[in-house]
């Protein structure tokens, strides 16, 4: 069973399909542009900001520590030293 001749493609249409495959690889160009730098400058934020949030998630877990180990010493019944 032979199969049939493809059938020939408008010039018009692959003119339309190259078109539309350069404007979508320029649009998407484009948007990478727009979006990368968005995103180096939340980067940049977020490197800056770094070492403050993690003094602070040290200093409320330090603190959350200290108090649990107070109660455990109440609870028990140890004394708790002056300087802690």
């Amino acid at each position: 069973m032979a199969l049939p001749e493809p059938v020939r493609v408008s010039p018009l249409i692959k003119t339309c399909r190259w078109s539309a495959l350069i404007a979508g690889i320029y649009w998407g160009s484009y948007r990478y542009k727009v979006h990368k730098a968005a995103a180096d400058e939340r980067r940049a934020y977020e490197a800056k900001m770094k070492p403050i949030w993690d003094a602070e998630a040290a200093e409320k877990k330090n603190a959350a520590n200290r108090k649990e180990l107070i109660y455990l010493a109440t609870a028990t019944g140890t004394p708790i030293p002056k300087d802690f």
